[in-house]
């Protein structure tokens, strides 16, 4: 999960909570109730600080001006103004505080804003909603700058002040464990920020999840996620979770049944999905599943032609000895390549079935495009000649093996055989 995510948005939406003003508070109807609190346990007293009555229009002021678009600079400039006042007290210095803090948030400079909302907090005139619900916004923007130990000792006070359960909460306590590596603290942490959470549930599972693996518990991960996947069975992005987790945790037979299902239920429309799949086939030596898969894929246009797909079938088909399938897919693999590799295992393929011009073009196709171990295509060269009964050729084949040092030993051999050496 990044942790860049913490949106301007979050921060910025406690505003009109945290700028009630008590000009504005006397204005409302006696028979209002009282709104519930945020933070109805919290352990702090409530401060009793009120506005100096004598700038009670330069605090509404600059309220205000904070509220309008442009007006970003003549904000600031009143806010430093009234943090200048030596009449000022607690409240208007927490209030200044967090208009220069909100200014900086709307700038992008978070550290800045770090700052200057502490100052409104240290202040100490601001209610227990507003002082809290600051805490609360530092701890979001510290763990945006990575600054993950003051994130944690910042949600460490504001948990143990407001004694706090809400799963937004401990979810951001969890996400700084876990940035710390202090995995086994993390994980009842983020726990416990599971049971309760509303929202975020997929975010908070990656995060537990990521603590298990670090933890060197798959199986711990893998029920996280199958437990998601229950709710969702459609969930592609689950089941490639779970997949991930299956692959990782050594339980490919669950991988390849899970990523089936959700080919048969039509849930792989991207290439990457058929990737997966084919290839865990492929690497669990199912090879009759891998190159199905490759087919469907292709047919469907989901995979695109290309040399991946096309070399993995060649292989799987090898590996099944069905040599005419293997040597068809590898011309088709060749035909996107950039080097001669596939045209070199083309050529193998028609050694195996004698088919001496088709082994002798491909081979020669191979060394023409470029392949890694030339000399090995020459001695391929050299026994297709000798299979066509050209001798001539074959003694030309494996001089030009005899060129390169991995190749050098087998040609020369020949060479000396037929006395050309």
């Amino acid at each position: 999960m990044s942790t860049s995510s913490v949106s301007k948005f979050l921060v910025t939406a406690a505003i009109a909570v945290l700028f009630a003003l008590p000009a504005q508070a006397a204005r409302r109807d006696k028979k209002e109730p009282e709104p519930e609190p945020l933070f109805p346990n919290a352990t702090r007293v409530e401060p009793k600080a009120k506005p100096v009555q004598r700038l009670q229009k330069d605090l509404q002021k600059m309220y205000d001006t904070s509220q309008e678009d442009g007006k970003e600079a003549e904000a600031e400039a009143l806010a430093l103004e009234m943090l200048a006042n030596p009449r000022a007290g607690v409240y208007e210095k927490s209030i200044a505080n967090q208009v220069l803090g909100f200014a900086r948030l709307n700038a992008d400079n978070y550290p800045e804003a770090i700052t200057y909302l502490q100052a409104a907090i240290d202040a100490g005139g601001l209610n227990n909603d507003q002082h809290y619900q600051l805490m609360f916004n530092i701890a979001q923007m510290q763990l945006a700058e990575e600054m993950y130990d003051d994130s944690l000792a910042t949600m460490d006070r504001f948990i143990t002040e407001t004694q706090t359960k809400k799963s937004e909460h401990l979810a951001l306590k969890g996400n700084a464990l876990y940035r710390l590596e202090r995995y086994q603290e993390a994980v009842p942490v983020l726990k416990e920020a599971m049971a309760s959470a509303t929202t975020q549930q997929s975010t908070l599972a990656q995060l537990l999840m990521a603590s298990y693996f670090e933890l060197e518990q798959p199986q711990e991960a893998a029920a996280i996620a199958e437990t998601l996947l229950a709710k969702e069975p459609d969930n592609k992005a689950l089941v490639r979770n779970l997949a991930s987790i299956y692959i990782n945790a050594d339980m490919t037979d669950k991988a390849m049944q899970l990523m089936d299902g959700a080919r048969q239920r039509g849930l792989l429309t991207e290439e990457r999905d058929y990737q997966q799949l084919y290839q865990l086939y492929h690497f669990n030596e199912k090879e009759a599943e891998a190159i199905a898969t490759i087919k469907e894929g292709l047919d469907k246009g989901i995979l695109k032609p290309a040399v991946e797909p096309y070399r993995v079938m060649a292989e799987a088909y090898y590996f099944s000895d069905n040599f005419v399938e293997a040597a068809a897919a590898y011309g088709k693999a060749a035909e996107y390549a950039t080097d001669g590799e596939p045209s070199l295992n083309q050529a193998r393929m028609f050694a195996e079935l004698e088919q001496w011009p088709a082994c002798k073009a491909a081979a020669q196709a191979a060394i023409a495009k470029g392949v890694k171990r030339t000399g090995e295509a020459w001695i391929i060269v050299g026994a297709a000649e000798f299979g066509l009964d050209n001798q001539a050729g074959a003694i030309q084949a494996y001089r030009e093996a005899a060129k390169y040092p991995e190749t050098k030993s087998s040609a020369e051999s020949y060479l000396r055989q037929a006395g050309k050496l």
